[in-house]
Formats: C-alpha cells, sequence, structure tokens
C-alpha cells in the first residue's frame, strides 16, 4: 500500500503563485509516472502536469508556461509550481501516481494511487 499526502492547497488572489507537494510513503519499490490532475467545479476533470522517474514532464495547455512539476525522488515528494494564477484555476487539485510494490508472494506489480485532493481558490 502506497498513500499520497498533499499540501499547499490556498486562497489566493489572481497573479499570485503557490506551490503543492504531495509526498508518498509506505510500501514502496519505485514510483513511475505522477501527475497533478485536477477537479474545476461544473467541468471534466483535466490532467495539468505529469512527471516521470528521469523528470520529463508533459503540461495541458491550460498551464505551460505558467506551473512547473518537479519531484525528489530521494524524498519520493512531487511538487507543481503554480505562477500567475488565474480564477480559472480554482480546482480540487489531486496528486496521483503509478508506484512499483512487490506482493506478498514475491512479485512486482504496478499499482495506481490517488491523493486526498487540496483545494485551490483564485479570487479576481
Amino acid at each position: 500500500q502506497v498513500q499520497l499526502v498533499e499540501s499547499g492547497g490556498a486562497l489566493v488572489q489572481a497573479g499570485g503563485s503557490l506551490r503543492l507537494a504531495c509526498a508518498a510513503s509506505g510500501n514502496i519499490v519505485s514510483i513511475k509516472t505522477m501527475g497533478w490532475p485536477r477537479q474545476i467545479p461544473g467541468k471534466q476533470r483535466e490532467l495539468v502536469a505529469t512527471i516521470t522517474s528521469e523528470s520529463n514532464t508533459n503540461y495541458a495547455d491550460s498551464a505551460k508556461g505558467r506551473f512547473t512539476v518537479s519531484r525528489d525522488n530521494a524524498k519520493n515528494t512531487m511538487y507543481l509550481q503554480m505562477n500567475s494564477l488565474k480564477p480559472e484555476d480554482t480546482a480540487v487539485y489531486y496528486c496521483h501516481a503509478e508506484a512499483v510494490t512487490v506482493s506478498t508472494s514475491g512479485y512486482y506489480y504496478t499499482a495506481s494511487f490517488w491523493g486526498q485532493g487540496t483545494q485551490v481558490t483564485v479570487s479576481s
């Protein structure tokens, strides 16, 4: 079992910045891809950013140039630096990870894990 704990969500004015963090713990062999999906009220879930174990990144068009995703493998932690925030960024931001674990019988497998979500609210 792997647990993901998020922090950093807050109320901020338009144009401001926030940094979200996601710390993974538990029976971790390795963490492959991690990402930040967000749920904007009244809209479908959007995958804001992803980062691989080799630190290759991808961003949604809405995040490019403003958001930066990074990870510290030694700490099993992923970050999302959000700058130039807009009211339309208001959402619940989730942490997601594909983590490799080992079964009780000694075989390796990959499982998907989600954080609890953290609220980001941007006022105009």
